[in-house]
């Protein structure tokens, strides 16, 4: 291995490796769940390994995830010239480094639990009772937002986590990071496989997933079931890649079912796909056994999940491009809201003729997806994840130059109290 751009990635990849060092052992200042487990003191397997960390505070930590953006740029601009089992050693490294880190900069992990426990340990629907419905439970104390909302999760998910509530809430927890770690590295994995399918290096497109700073840092290091969808979707994508539409429609219901946004994927899979009935049986197939599962346990319930994500775009986060525009030029939020739906809309149409006239519709997803992100009122660094693994397969430089905008853009607006 020789070259300056070699030198520069290895450089970049270790500057990257160090700043992951600092950030996933930052301390409980970045810990939202430290100094909520009641009794004047957390339990032991909250702060896990690193325990209190290095003390670096959450003001700080948003400059390290910056620092930690410009260090993944380059590493992707040299990746190919850096050798693929230096890359696949620091993406499992990395993820692994986060995946042993405490719940980081978000609750949500605390809120699978609840819904959890809710139904196995309380025989209580998720989809009809928040968790404050059992204040004595353990997991409540650790839950802020959706103590009072039932479910927003999609029922794939809420069943796949039902086991989980019979165990305590530190092995719950834990698991759900190891889960979340595990999907980060099989989605790079899979999108690595499809790169390599269509005339482009494994290794670097894996790398455009599993080292954003955004999915290290949030995603495994939160623990968000976003990582599940995403391994879903690229699965999805591979099988209908490989000629399999049957297996890749099933795929895409098992990812809308975990989490809605997969949608997007399924829409300009539909159009792109020269297989459509079979694309569109092994969908219905795999949603009807989803809903006939869930209406079993659950009953009528799952549509207030619908609701509450609704509600979601009634309530924008600080750094959705919308309250941005806003803030920024001094508009209403609603005009905000209006103008960036009207532009995604006009978007995803242009989109989706460009697709049904024969362009690459995973192309086409990827920037719908990042379309969304952007026009979203209600948006979380970790939803980014959405978007990646089309990315890493599109074959598009532009495409892949706006995803380190979009997370740059997140970066820009992050604060320190929640992450999001």
């Amino acid at each position: 291995m020789t070259g300056p751009r070699s030198w520069a990635g290895l450089a970049a990849l270790a500057t990257l490796g160090a700043l992951s060092v600092a950030v996933a052992a930052a301390g409980p200042e970045i810990v939202p769940a430290a100094g909520r487990g009641g009794g004047g003191s957390d339990p032991g397997w909250l702060l896990g390994l690193y325990g209190d960390g290095l003390g670096i505070g959450g003001g700080a930590v948003i400059w390290l995830e910056r620092c930690m953006l410009v260090a993944y740029g380059v590493v992707l601009l040299c990746a190919r010239a850096l050798p693929s089992r230096v890359l696949w050693g620091s993406m499992i490294g990395m993820v692994a480094l986060f995946a042993l880190a405490p719940p980081l900069l978000s609750l949500d992990v605390f809120s699978y639990v609840s819904y959890a426990r809710l139904e196995a340990q309380h025989g209580l629907n998720p989809y009809d009772y928040p968790p404050a419905a059992v204040p004595s439970d353990p997991a409540v104390p650790f839950v802020a937002d959706f103590r009072s909302q039932v479910s927003v999760y999609g029922p794939a998910f809420t069943l796949l986590t039902l086991p989980l509530g019979w165990v305590g809430v530190g092995a719950a927890v834990w698991a759900l990071k190891a889960i979340a770690a595990a999907s980060v590295l099989g989605a790079a994995g899979i999108a690595g496989r499809v790169a390599s399918w269509r005339g482009a290096a494994a290794a670097p497109a894996a790398a455009l997933v599993a080292l954003n700073p955004l999915v290290l840092v949030h995603v495994a290091g939160g623990a968000h079931n976003d990582a599940l969808m995403a391994l879903l979707m690229a699965a999805a994508v591979a099988a209908l890649l490989a000629g399999r539409a049957i297996a890749g429609g099933a795929g895409l219901a098992a990812a809308i079912a975990v989490k809605a946004s997969a949608a997007v994927v399924g829409g300009f899979a539909f159009l792109g796909e020269p297989r459509r009935g079979r694309l569109a049986s092994g969908f219905a197939l795999a949603a009807g056994v989803v809903v006939v599962l869930g209406l079993i346990v659950f009953g009528g319930g799952l549509g207030s999940a619908l609701e509450v994500i609704g509600d979601n775009q009634d309530r924008p986060s600080y750094m959705s491009l919308p309250a941005t525009l806003s803030r920024e030029l001094g508009v209403g939020l609603d005009f905000a809201r209006a103008a960036c739906i009207a532009a995604l809309a006009a978007g995803a149409a242009w989109l989706a003729f460009w697709t049904w006239r024969g362009a690459d519709w995973v192309r086409a997803a990827g920037w719908a997806t990042l379309g969304l992100l952007l026009a979203s009122s209600y948006v979380t660094p970790w939803y980014l994840i959405w978007a990646l693994p089309l990315v890493a397969v599109a074959r598009d430089r532009a495409l892949a130059a706006a995803s380190i905008g979009v997370t740059g853009f997140l970066l820009l607006n992050q604060v320190p109290s929640l992450g999001g």
